[in-house]
């Protein structure tokens, strides 16, 4: 069991980084877009390009990012039961969702997107509008589709992992615990 831990902690360092690091992109939105506002109505200036980079950094903090608000336990949960549930119920909650939905919604979104975003590669795609962002950007900007299936789907191991030990009676030490004896990073 605790090397699966270690496996588990490992997994869910790596999706709180990438989280963390992503999350910064929402300060340079701000910064973009007040650029963009300033550009437009006071000098008469605009870029396409600059104007996509905003909806691009957008779309990768949420894409980016789901895995770390699972992680952090941030997502939107219906917690008719599941508030007033012993950690034991939570835990065959939490294990029974992430089989059933979790897992299986990774998966499909993983295979799914995979010939699209291989496409986006294959014709060097780039913006669809003149002065837009040019290739690499659009068929990076797709590739965060599938990559955030992969990490979904390894978050999700880290769940149904910290959920068999709850289940077996031990208490997984969780990142978020570890991060809070020690301090912020």
């Amino acid at each position: 069991m605790p090397l699966m831990l270690r496996l588990a902690t490992m997994l869910e360092r790596m999706n709180r980084l990438i989280g963390r690091g992503v999350a910064w992109l929402t300060v340079a939105m701000v910064v973009v877009t007040f650029g963009i506002v300033i550009l437009r109505y006071l000098l008469d200036l605009g870029w396409i390009w600059l104007q996509e980079s905003v909806t691009w950094m957008h779309a990768a903090v949420f894409m980016l990012a789901a895995a770390y608000t699972l992680a952090t336990d941030e997502h939107v949960r219906v917690d008719i039961f599941y508030r007033e549930a012993t950690a034991r119920q939570r835990a065959w909650i939490d294990a029974i969702g992430t089989l059933l939905f979790l897992l299986p919604f990774a998966g499909f979104l993983a295979w799914s997107s995979w010939d699209y975003v291989v496409a986006s590669w294959q014709v060097h795609e780039g913006s669809r509008e003149a002065g837009g962002l040019a290739f690499p950007a659009m068929s990076l900007m797709k590739s965060f589709i599938p990559a955030t299936a992969v990490m979904l789907f390894l978050q999700g191991l880290v769940i149904f992992a910290r959920c068999l030990c709850t289940l077996r009676g031990f208490e997984p030490v969780t990142v978020a615990a570890e991060e809070e004896h020690r301090g912020p990073v």
